[in-house]
């Protein structure tokens, strides 16, 4: 099980559930487990072209993260983290 650690400005997909364990070997799988329980979800985090979007960052065992492909291990900590922006 890998433990996933969501942000707020997820809320309103999540339900407000901030984290929660799941199985993936990969980010991609990750991110295909969070969209079965979590409808919609997925686009949020992924782009058309199958890519982490720009404004959400991915720390896998506390390292930032981009590729999908990306292993996960068992006892990991995803945490996604979004980018705030202002002026």
């Amino acid at each position: 099980m890998v433990r996933v650690v969501l942000p707020s400005l997820l809320d309103s997909y999540t339900e407000a559930r901030r984290e929660l364990e799941l199985e993936a070997t990969t980010l991609a799988e990750a991110f295909a487990a969070l969209e079965a329980r979590f409808p919609g979800l997925r686009f949020r985090l992924v782009d058309e072209q199958g890519r982490l979007r720009r404004h959400i960052n991915a720390f896998v065992g506390g390292q930032l993260v981009r590729d999908l492909q990306t292993p996960l291990a068992a006892g990991q900590t995803l945490q996604l983290v979004g980018a705030l922006s202002g002026g």
